[in-house]
């Protein structure tokens, strides 16, 4: 017909800052107001993009802002309504890019609030845009401010596996039995099963449980849970803080600037078990580091036997001829060449696992003779013929050396240093309160040194039993009774026994 008019063809933008019921609803009104506002002024809504949960100080998140961008170069509309500055940007700078963006397109931006245009100059529009700039930042500071209370009441800002979110006066948990149980089963299965994360993870998804989320279990979600503190029953928060709330840029607080708060009703786990898990992961973090290798604990033998000429684990080799075998070679000179390792043995698994059999049947014949020859190990480390300390002289060392450890553990505790740290700065201590109690026993002729050799050594045998007596030994059954075993050049195979390890002797036998 003629006299019709073309309509006018516009978008419109929408946004809300949180993707909470309440917000979310205050988008539907944006929306129903734009499409009531299109038709009212007999305009063509050709496309409405609205941004759900999105902080208005960033544009690169703001995946339906950069669709609307995208649609504008291709000519879509001839004009933008946006209901107010804010909703567009609450940075500046993002705020007058954008809006010159599209005049350069010749594509109007009006705000319907404000009743103002992009072509009203900018000089107004950007009063109204470092207003709402300065109404985020205090909205970060009010935030913050309510977080640091929040925190120093003990408060935990996330949902934990294990517990049960509560509301009161504050947030608060309540442990989830069920789920506790499964985190004590992750702690002992890394710890006394020596399974790694990733591991663990397949274990628990073929059970088909679930995250917290409601997500498969991945290796980095058990990492998450074996490094929480809060299963010990210690809060902390404040570890890092939002640096620019424009950039959003985080940055590592200050332990002064932490909140610490002691929950002990909310402890699952007892923190002998936590530290050792700690000690694990930093051991096979620093061992991944080196070799680039991950521990595991799949076959017999995975990272018990090692190379006494390059310190690289050996690796497992499965071959199938006529008859199958398993050996084990050594990964360092196996990825790395012949120029990098000299020791060139090859291990067969059958002979090997006979040997150690054999060699472990012997021990248990006889435990008055394994104690007896444990004895002779600790008294040949530990009781020399003569004493030039004196027994004052050790206690007041012991005393120093006990001090200067609960200091360090204190600190740990506390994040102040990291396991790696602890362990570094423990390690040489360790040894020597270690090799102080012990010749103070020696001095004084203690016997308790004696009783507890005698409890490790029954304790060891049984675990010898449990090993002869399997009808498929594994990993974690050969880590409670070898230590390691080290593999020479010459092809001399020498087992450490773990009795001796948890004693600290170093006594070695050759199979």
């Amino acid at each position: 017909m003629a006299g019709n008019k073309e309509k006018i063809k516009i978008a419109a933008y929408c946004r809300v800052s949180t993707d909470k019921e309440d917000q979310l609803m205050s988008l539907q009104t944006q929306k129903d107001f734009f499409e009531e506002y299109a038709e009212r002024n007999n305009y063509e809504l050709v496309e409405l993009y609205a941004d759900e949960g999105i902080s208005g100080t960033k544009l690169k998140n703001r995946k339906e802002f950069n669709r609307m961008m995208a649609d504008a170069h291709r000519g879509r509309f001839s004009c933008v309504y946006v209901k107010d500055v804010s909703r567009l940007a609450r940075n500046v700078v993002d705020f007058l890019q954008s809006i010159r963006k599209l005049k350069a397109l010749n594509i109007d931006c009006r705000f319907v609030t404000a009743n103002m245009s992009s072509n009203d100059g900018e000089l107004t529009l950007t009063i109204l845009a470092a207003v709402a700039q300065e109404e985020s930042a205090n909205l970060s500071k009010r935030v913050k401010f309510g977080k640091k209370r929040n925190a120093q009441r003990g408060r935990v800002p996330n949902i934990v596996y294990g517990y049960n979110k509560t509301i009161g006066e504050y947030f608060d948990l309540a442990i989830n039995p069920v789920e506790a149980k499964t985190v004590k089963w992750i702690f002992d299965t890394y710890v006394n099963r020596r399974h790694g994360a990733n591991k663990i993870a397949q274990a628990l998804n073929k059970e088909g449980l679930k995250t917290k989320r409601n997500c498969r279990w991945s290796q980095q979600a058990i990492s998450t849970i074996l490094t929480n503190q809060l299963y010990i029953g210690k809060v902390i928060n404040g570890k890092e803080s939002v640096k620019d709330f424009l950039t959003g840029e985080r940055m590592q607080n200050d332990i002064e600037e932490q909140f610490i708060v002691d929950k002990p009703d909310l402890a699952i786990l007892d923190k002998e078990i936590f530290t050792k898990a700690q000690v694990l992961l930093a051991e096979r973090t620093e061992n991944f580091r080196l070799t680039k290798t991950r521990q595991s604990n799949k076959y017999c033998f995975s990272t018990l036997i090692k190379c006494g000429d390059c310190g690289y684990s050996f690796r497992r080799t499965y071959r199938k001829y006529v008859s199958e075998y398993i050996r084990w070679c050594c990964s360092g000179r196996n990825a790395n060449g012949v120029d990098f390792c000299n020791n060139h043995t090859i291990i067969d698994e059958k002979e090997l696992l006979e040997a150690i059999k054999n060699y472990l049947s012997d021990l248990a014949l006889s435990k008055d003779k394994l104690l007896e020859k444990t004895v002779a190990e600790f008294k040949k480390k530990y009781k020399p013929d003569h004493y030039e300390l004196s027994e004052e002289f050790i206690l007041a060392e012991l005393s120093k050396l006990k001090k200067a450890k609960a200091k360090q553990t204190e600190m740990f505790e506390v994040d102040a240093i990291t396991i790696e740290e602890l362990k570094e700065r423990t390690g040489e201590l360790n040894q020597s309160i270690s090799k102080y109690e012990n010749e103070l026993s020696a001095i004084r002729g203690n016997t308790s040194i004696l009783g507890r050799i005698d409890e490790v050594v029954r304790k060891y045998c049984s675990s010898i039993q449990a090993v002869l007596s399997a009808d498929i030994i594994d990993n974690a059954m050969l880590r409670k009774v070898i230590d390691k075993i080290i593999v020479t050049v010459e092809g001399e195979i020498k087992v450490f026994l773990k009795l001796f390890s948890d004693l600290e002797l170093t006594h070695a036998a050759a199979i």
